[in-house]
């Protein structure tokens, strides 16, 4: 598996697609065990794509395109402005609230960086907000679009790992107002040193707010449906990404009345390429997958950390550590993918509830998209706001130190996790 290991390496290094890069890595292993059926490559990967669970991802994947082309966005970003306005580094602050709001209709951090480096990231420039602290604005805020539900990378998690997806979207909901906190109180800070002042001179009347939350109603909703449905047995996980897909069209065409036939087609063009990227990887790395179980590789790993401690807090360290380290030459689902296979066995062996390393899985391999060399987010916000990579890292520091606070809490008090789809689904007690 070292061999296997070292190929994907290389292939990454000298720029090969992750996708191909998985496929021939794990295509390796069946050369060094000839004993194996040759068909096995084959079937492992039609399997894969024939994993019913699976279906939401396109689906949710559609839905987030159908409602990023519905006008949500204008009427969120009015009510993202209401709340923040009269603070300090407003325009920095409504980049975040407006990440958190959107983070139920995009689900991914790159979308979600690419929308608001385009709609807000270009007007924190032309009011002289420096370049690198945009960008570290723009990417850390995008962020929130995994963790708070529907987020891609719970239903990856969840799927791979068997573990509820449903759970995982409740568990995302505190933790991702902890990350809009502790993200605003860092540009609260830093905005005052840097003299980032309010966009507006008076607060906001309660008419403005009342008027401002009806016009983002429904996607305020959006994630209350989603976990209503299935806290209550409606809709499985793949039947409620239909729900979704109904419900972005639905929004659009009747409600906002701004999702016109052109933006219908566009929506489903670029909902294709997305899931056909997402789903391609996905295929491929059943092969890795398959070469992980057959050589006890969780084993191993569970055999030498129970070597080293036998306290599951400084497990659940050191993994956050090596996903750290990884994220920053891989995108996050692909660490997800990977991953999950080999780490879910080792945790539960210690304890840690599945739900629990999820969420923090996540976030630590979601971080690695805001991060040199290979930080997906970072780059578009960079290349949107034409910001050098050097004054992006010096800058966004302030933002990556609140992150870590945020996670380190969330590492060494599971409650915080636990306590929503507790109440939600009820407690736990595998």
């Amino acid at each position: 598996m070292l061999i296997v290991i070292i190929a994907f390496t290389v292939l990454m290094l000298i720029g090969m697609p992750v996708a191909f890069a998985i496929g021939i890595a794990g295509a390796l292993f069946f050369i060094q065990h000839p004993e194996l059926p040759a068909t096995i490559p084959i079937q492992v990967t039609v399997t894969e794509t024939q994993n019913f669970a699976l279906l939401a991802v396109p689906l949710f994947i559609l839905a987030g395109n159908f409602l990023n082309n519905s006008g949500i966005t204008t009427n969120l970003l009015k009510l993202a402005t209401v709340l923040t306005g009269r603070m300090h580094g407003s325009l920095a602050q409504t980049s975040i609230a407006l990440s958190t709001l959107m983070s139920g209709v995009t689900g991914s951090s790159i979308a979600d960086a690419a929308m608001n480096a385009r709609i807000i990231g270009l007007q924190m420039l032309k009011r002289g907000y420096a370049r690198g602290y945009a960008a570290g604005v723009i990417s850390y805020g995008s962020l929130l679009a995994p963790i708070i539900p529907p987020g891609i990378g719970f239903i990856l998690y969840g799927t791979v790992g068997q573990v509820s997806i449903g759970r995982l979207f409740a568990a995302g909901i505190i933790p991702g107002l902890m990350l809009w906190a502790a993200l605003a109180i860092a540009i609260a800070i830093t905005a005052r040193r840097r003299g980032y002042g309010p966009e507006r001179e008076t607060r906001a009347t309660g008419r403005e707010i009342l008027l401002a939350s009806w016009g983002g109603i429904w996607a305020i909703l959006f994630p209350i449906m989603l976990l209503a449905g299935l806290r209550y047995g409606v809709f499985t996980p793949s039947e409620i990404g239909a729900f979704a897909v109904i419900y972005a069209v639905a929004v659009g065409f009747f409600a906002y009345r701004m999702l016109t036939f052109a933006g219908f087609r566009e929506a489903i063009e670029g909902g294709l390429v997305d899931v056909g990227a997402v789903m391609f990887l996905l295929a491929l790395s059943a092969i890795f997958g398959y070469g992980i179980v057959f050589e006890r590789i969780p084993e191993v790993i569970s055999d030498w950390m129970l070597g080293v401690t036998e306290n599951a807090h400084v497990v659940m360290v050191l993994i956050v550590l090596f996903i750290l380290i990884a994220g920053t030459f891989m995108e996050g689902s692909v660490l997800i993918i990977m991953l999950t296979p080999i780490f879910l066995p080792l945790v539960t062996n210690y304890g840690i509830d599945p739900v629990h390393f999820g969420l923090v899985f996540i976030i630590a391999a979601t971080i690695g998209n805001y991060t040199p060399p290979v930080g997906a987010a970072m780059f578009v916000a960079c290349q949107v706001l034409r910001c050098p990579i050097s004054e992006y890292t010096r800058d966004s520091t302030p933002f990556l130190i609140a992150v870590t606070v945020v996670t380190l809490i969330l590492i060494f008090v599971p409650s915080v996790v636990l306590l929503v789809p507790d109440m939600i689904f009820g407690a736990d007690l595998r």
